[in-house]
């Protein structure tokens, strides 16, 4: 590029990075070329060179005991792996499912210097506190899993979860013939009440409202406070021909369905848990819609990386596709 401007590579230098005195003929001119020819600055070698290190907040719920998240934060440290050759640094901030374990680390967060945050805002209001104290910061914010409206711009990364919960829909209206009892089993946890899990039943419960072709649905709902089947009884389960549970705790059902040896009833859930796919392959889950959380987590990383060192423009929402396992391609490996 310098022999196209006819200038020397200290001077290409000094104008890409903005730095010493250069004309502004020899500016305009360099400019113009890297526009018309597309060329980038070397920032991989630049921040090899200078050994820059860009620090990112990771602030997740701890995992242990729950596989999904685990499997997200695999992918974040994988992208941390890869993309730490290029400057790179993730610092990692977790939080018990609690609502004071979130705002006590929360204070942390804020506290610590970086150049960006990867967040799943799992507890909506102090969310919404967080990310308001958060933003003087001015810093670059992916969410993964969650999104959440708030005044501060952000990414983020995860399924439609409106979306999911139509398509979810739709499949248990394939899936029953004659008996249409639908039955919702919401297995909840304080982390459930989060937009994401309501927006999931709100479009499960919008599907059959904008087709009213399929007549003769009804539906119930129940709710269990925490992943135990025997607060499950074969009294919430009479008469149901199809179940619908929005999270990843299909098992549940499922396990106690196997105990009761109850069957002909459909099951979809959601995610890939080592649980869930051994009563998919079963046969006693139907359907899991797969959320990709490893892949949330890279990507979410991956986002930073572009828009800290690279300093691309990115579009503020990536859709997880709406992947639907059955267990003839699980096994066939279609779910990789």
């Amino acid at each position: 590029m310098a022999e196209l401007a006819n200038v020397s590579p200290g001077t290409v230098d000094r104008i890409i990075h903005n730095r010493g005195q250069v004309s502004q003929e020899n500016i305009d001119n360099v400019n113009a070329i890297i526009e018309k020819h597309g060329f980038k600055r070397n920032i991989f070698a630049s921040n090899l060179a200078s050994n820059k290190k860009s620090r990112i907040a990771v602030f997740l719920p701890k995992f242990e005991k729950l596989e999904y998240w685990e499997s997200q934060l695999n992918g974040v440290k994988k992208a941390g792996e890869d993309f730490g050759k290029f400057g790179i640094e993730l610092h990692y901030f977790f939080y018990d499912f609690d609502s004071s374990s979130f705002q006590n680390m929360f204070s942390k967060v804020i506290d610590f210097e970086c150049e960006g945050l990867l967040f799943s805002p799992i507890f909506h209001e102090e969310s919404l506190l967080f990310l308001e104290k958060y933003k003087k910061k001015n810093t670059p914010v992916v969410m993964i899993d969650s999104d959440i409206k708030s005044e501060i711009s952000h990414f983020y990364i995860g399924q439609d979860a409106f979306k999911s919960g139509y398509l979810a829909g739709r499949l248990i209206s394939f899936a029953v013939k004659n008996e249409r009892n639908v039955l919702i089993v919401k297995i909840a946890q304080e982390i459930d009440s989060t937009s994401v899990y309501l927006q999931r039943i709100k479009g499960f419960y919008t599907f059959f409202e904008e087709h009213a072709e399929l007549t003769n649905f009804n539906f119930s709902e129940i709710t269990i406070n925490d992943s135990d089947s025997s607060q499950l009884t074969l009294e919430m389960f009479k008469n149901s021909s199809s179940i619908f549970v929005p999270n990843s705790r299909a098992y549940i059902v499922a396990q106690f369905l196997e105990q009761q040896n109850i069957k002909g009833i459909r099951i979809i859930g959601y995610d890939l848990l080592k649980e869930n796919i051994t009563y998919l392959n079963s046969g006693i889950i139907d359907f899991l819609i797969n959320q990709k959380p490893e892949e949330q987590g890279y990507t979410g990383v991956q986002y930073l990386y572009k828009k800290i060192i690279l300093h691309e423009n990115l579009e503020a929402t990536h859709f997880m596709p709406l992947d639907i396992i059955v267990k003839e391609n699980y096994s066939m490996g279609l779910s990789k």
